[in-house]
């Protein structure tokens, strides 16, 4: 089909704005703490408003881009985040951006499953599909590496609306190739949409965001912390019951019973913690703590997001040879051995010889996990239900995502407060003090005049750095045991066929699959 590279490039392109918004707006955190007067709190839901309502409502999203149509959807979600993304640069307060970044992670919620879906529908052969995916999620990885440079450099130039105006001409050219290259397609047979379960789900994932986020605040041992996670665990309870006994449940969780789902969900989940986690922590570690420029810091972050893109195509040609198991397992090992890795990071280690190596471990690590983990959702529904598949690989996405910012920051943020209290007690006033415990924009300051600060800034930023790291390197290894166990191993499907549906001859599985 001659139209299938321009419409992979379309949806690629609709796939990379979502994350270029993400890395861009990361390395705005120093502009927007000091502009803005956004404390640490505050920068968490910049970040967080936009993967919380992501993560909330694209398994919607799923749903309606396949029953309404996905081009309609795709041209919609795109001119809805244009929008939301020119009008946040217009605003002149946090509360009002965390508010658009509310409406902006709504329209990546609709983008995000309708790019998967139809690369699915065009693309059935299993190989020629991994090969599509590898394309699409070196998309993703290439927005990442584009996001902190190009924020840099309008950062250099402009003031912080700028990385929202910028925005605007990629999603009109994504409108554009829509128009030009996207077939309609869709599946008439969609069942309606489960209120219930959307309602529900989405109270149980924002609680438990807010909670964590709040934690500090209140104390993650007060009865408002424990409470918030006791009741957004009831929450995922009354969730699991309610789909298991709906007609047409939002989602169904008796899909997590075939291990290709539900294993690989797992991972896509825990390489997104690590990798928004970290990507929250180190575009304030290279401006904050090193005193380096946006775009000096945006060039920084190129190895691994350069390094994401690459081992996302070499993982999506792996996998049908060796198998999910093995490329999925090797790239959580990687990964959680580079975090163990930065856990050692000294304040001032050499850029070149310590954090180039770091940050090419894990980008390699995470681009092996995340093309055959989604290639291994997607084989489990027939195409026709790919809007479904696609909305789950990409709520594990975000759900990992939003947690990875919430407790990696929030931790973070407890630590950094203690440390800083305990380094600067007596030598500023309490009320000063206090707001440098809140937000490492305000304790940069006060050290641009203070050597004793600035020492005490990046004694206390490492602490919070080294424990994040090392809570994320371990799950990752973690993770990586449980893949050996719960990942497929490598299927002999013949070529030149789409994979049978689920439910298909031996319970979807061909003969000759080898599975470890």
């Amino acid at each position: 089909m001659p139209r299938q590279p321009l419409l992979l490039a379309t949806v690629c392109l609709a796939a990379l704005t979502i994350n270029l918004d993400t890395t861009i707006v990361n390395v705005a955190l120093p502009s927007l703490a000091t502009e803005l007067d956004a404390d640490t709190r505050e920068l968490l839901w910049i970040v967080d408003g936009y993967n919380l309502a992501f993560a909330a409502l694209v398994l919607a999203m799923g749903s309606v881009s396949d029953r309404f149509g996905r081009r309609p959807s795709l041209l919609v979600g795109l001119a809805g985040f244009g929008l939301a993304s020119g009008a946040a640069a217009l605003v002149d307060s946090s509360a009002a951006l965390i508010a658009l970044r509310f409406v902006m992670g709504v329209c990546a919620a609709l983008i995000f499953p309708t790019t998967l879906s139809i690369i699915a529908n065009a693309f059935t052969e299993r190989r020629e599909r991994a090969a599509a995916l590898g394309v699409w999620g070196a998309a993703v990885g290439l927005g990442v590496a584009l996001g902190p440079v190009t924020g840099g450099w309008l950062l250099e130039h402009f003031t912080w609306h700028a990385v929202f105006w910028a925005l605007l001409p990629v999603a009109a050219l994504a409108i554009a190739m829509t128009l030009a290259f996207v077939p309609e397609s869709r599946d008439p047979d969609v069942p309606p949409l489960d209120r219930a379960g959307l309602v529900v789900s989405v109270a149980a994932l924002g609680l438990l965001t807010w909670t964590i986020i709040e934690a500090p605040e209140h104390g993650w041992a007060s009865a408002t912390t424990l409470a918030g996670f006791a009741v957004a665990a009831a929450l995922v309870v009354v969730f699991v019951v309610l789909e298991r006994r709906v007609a047409h449940p939002m989602l169904d969780v008796t899909l997590f019973a075939d291990r290709r789902f539900s294993a690989a969900a797992g991972a896509v989940t825990v390489v997104f913690f690590a990798l928004f986690g970290f990507i929250f922590l180190i575009t304030q570690y290279f401006q904050f703590a090193r005193d380096y420029s946006p775009l000096g810091t945006g060039l920084r972050i190129l190895p691994v997001a350069t390094c994401i893109a690459i081992a996302s195509v070499v993982g999506g040609l792996l996998a049908p040879r060796l198998g999910t198991r093995t490329v999925v397992v090797t790239g959580l090992a990687l990964l959680g051995t580079s975090f163990l890795w930065i856990s050692t990071l000294e304040l001032d280690a050499s850029y070149a010889q310590v954090i180039v190596p770091q940050m090419v471990l894990m980008g390699l690590g995470l681009g092996l996990v995340s093309t055959p983990a989604t290639e291994s959702i997607l084989q489990v529904l027939p195409p026709a239900r790919a809007g479904v598949g696609s909305a789950v690989n990409d709520a594990t996405r975000e759900l990992g995502g939003t947690l990875g910012v919430a407790v990696v920051g929030s931790l973070f943020s407890s630590l950094y407060a203690d440390r800083l209290a305990e380094l600067l007690d007596g030598r500023l006033d309490p009320a000063t003090l206090a707001e440098a415990e809140d937000s490492v924009g305000v304790t940069a300051a006060i050290a641009a005049g203070s050597p004793a600060v600035a020492d005490a800034l990046g004694d206390a930023f490492m602490v919070g750095l080294s424990a994040a790291c090392v809570v994320i390197g371990v799950l990752c290894l973690a993770a990586a045991l449980a893949g050996l166990v719960a990942l497929p191993g490598r299927v002999r499907a013949p070529q030149g066929r789409p994979d049978p549906a689920p439910g298909s001859g031996s319970g979807g599985v061909e003969s000759g699959e080898l599975v470890g």
